[in-house]
């Protein structure tokens, strides 16, 4: 696994589902695990950068720039 990993918790799967979609949308990531409830804290899902594609920004590892 590399150095990110983002992690999505929701109350339901749906939820769950859908705010992972928005994160690999956004953030141009890959999902590693669609949405369980096994943790028993709700439901989990991750999701990791998309390596295969080219870095956004410029370059400094933040994103595009808001500005």
């Amino acid at each position: 696994m590399g150095e990110v990993v983002y992690m999505v918790r929701g109350s339901t799967r749906a939820v769950c589902q859908r705010e992972l979609d928005r994160i690999c949308q956004l953030l141009g990531a890959v999902p590693t695990m669609r949405p369980t409830d096994g943790t028993g804290r709700g439901w989990v899902a991750r999701a990791v950068p998309d390596m295969t594609r080219a870095p956004a920004g410029d370059g400094d590892g933040r994103g595009p720039s808001a500005g």
